[in-house]
């Protein structure tokens, strides 16, 4: 059978969940062309200046020629403060989409061949996201940044072997020494280019193989993408137009022995701060080495377990399937040609309800990652419960643990119910809520055939 042709295996907007992936493509194009708008004007350089600018209440300090850079760029340039702004947003939203990206292909069943590599290319670009957010966040050296680097210091530290040399690399012979802003900007950059490069390697997987679909969705709408890139790009203008975000000038630059009040990271790393926040202090001596595995549990090992399953997911969902097809209900193997005629059609979705182990194993993990993100705010929630940061510190320990293992129940319950349900319609038919009488002078509803609604 001879393949599509590459204008039909663009992009078909044929269900309202494939608007996440065009949400994330075209913020990375509002990111790249408002980064390149601000490399314009930034001074990465950490070399000290007296801020002379617009804002009386800085004036005359020593700052650095990042800071005063963006302080310039914030207030002295026309549009400087939208375009910053714009930026900041937009990275807020890419990785927003491509979490709700992830999460659509897990659900749907969409990481399956030959879409692996499409499933791989969004994992990469959530850990390069988040990477490029840190990176991005430190470029202004203000308090909040600098709060920032702190964290990365205590991290990098908490690293045996390689940690201290990590840690001059990055810092050199002092904190925050000159070196630090250059560095996390190059990084920066390079990350944007190593997402732009995956971004153009994924289109051309959909061009390749094609958009999967549901066994029953709308009819395709080609002029959808479009569509799609004026609503992103114009509602992450009015975001940056309307909401303010990352006053630089509020916080002031940044100082090795202080820290900005209330300080809190971009939603995306709540999830950290929690684990930082509810982890035991506990550490383990091997040999001459101490492992601080308060620090390092919650900031290496957490993420990279994360990853790690994200990434091996369809391997070994794929394993798992190969075993148990292998044999027939009555335990007998079955041939090459039997089985190859079992596949199903790689093209077609599941629906959440159909795979309910898998679709719990979703629920728990969102239900961690936000018990971990509301952790971040154990301080706010015992002030305005009035309990103490030790009871809800202790809370939060047990509901991380807890937590998914209910979240994995219920769900599974709710999915095998709908099941059920689906057969029950399927045997009966759909309620029309019409009364007939029959000619014995019963009353019964009349039921109409059923059809897979909502596929």
């Amino acid at each position: 059978m001879r393949s599509l042709p590459a204008k039909r295996r663009s992009f078909q907007f044929s269900h309202w969940s494939f608007m996440f992936a065009e949400i994330a493509v075209w913020s990375f194009v509002v990111l790249a062309v408002t980064g390149a708008v601000l490399m314009v004007f930034y001074d990465p350089g950490m070399s000290q200046v007296t801020y002379d600018g617009s804002y009386g209440p800085l004036r005359g300090l020593l700052v650095s020629r990042a800071f005063d850079s963006t302080m310039h760029l914030s207030l002295e340039v026309r549009g400087g403060l939208l375009i910053r702004q714009v930026h900041h947003w937009a990275a807020l939203v890419f990785v927003a989409a491509v979490v709700a990206q992830l999460l659509r292909l897990f659900l749907t069943g969409a990481f399956r061949r030959p879409r692996t590599g499409q499933w791989l290319i969004w994992v990469t670009l959530l850990a390069l996201g988040m990477a490029a957010g840190e990176t991005g966040n430190a470029l202004p050296d203000d308090l909040l940044s600098g709060g920032s680097l702190w964290l990365i210091k205590s991290v990098a530290q908490s690293v045996p072997v390689v940690g201290t040399w990590a840690l001059s690399l990055l810092f050199g012979p002092d904190f925050p020494g000159d070196r630090v802003i250059p560095v996390m900007y190059g990084g920066h950059l390079l990350v944007a280019v190593v997402m732009a490069a995956l971004l153009i390697a994924r289109e051309l997987l959909v061009r390749r193989h094609g958009h999967s679909r549901f066994v029953v969705s709308l009819p395709a709408r080609r002029s959808a993408r479009p569509a799609m890139a004026l609503a992103t790009i114009g509602m992450l203008i009015i975001l940056g137009f309307g909401f303010q975000i990352a006053p630089i000038w509020l916080y002031g630059p940044a100082t090795p022995t202080q820290i900005s009040a209330g300080s809190v990271p971009d939603w995306y790393m709540g999830f950290l701060d929690g684990a930082l926040r509810i982890m035991p202090g506990w550490e383990l001596a091997i040999g001459d080495y101490t492992l601080s595995l308060a620090v390092i549990v919650p900031t290496l090992v957490i993420p990279g377990l994360f990853f790690t399953v994200l990434a091996a997911y369809p391997t070994a969902e794929r394993f798992l399937a190969a075993r148990r097809a292998r044999r027939d209900a009555q335990g007998r193997p079955k041939t090459t040609a039997r089985m190859a005629r079992e596949t199903p059609a790689h093209d077609l979705l599941d629906r959440p309800r159909e795979t309910p182990v898998k679709t719990a194993v979703a629920v728990a993990g969102v239900t961690f990652y936000g018990l971990l993100w509301a952790a971040a705010a154990n301080d706010q929630f015992a002030h305005q419960f009035h309990l103490t940061v030790d009871a809800v510190t202790i809370f939060f320990r047990f509901a991380v643990v807890v937590g998914p293992v209910i979240a994995f129940v219920v769900t599974r319950w709710i999915c095998l119910a709908l099941q059920q349900e689906d057969r029950h319609v399927a045997e009966h038919g759909v309620e029309t809520g019409i009364i007939v009488r029959s000619p014995d002078g019963g009353f019964h509803e009349r039921q109409a055939p059923a059809i897979t609604a909502g596929r």
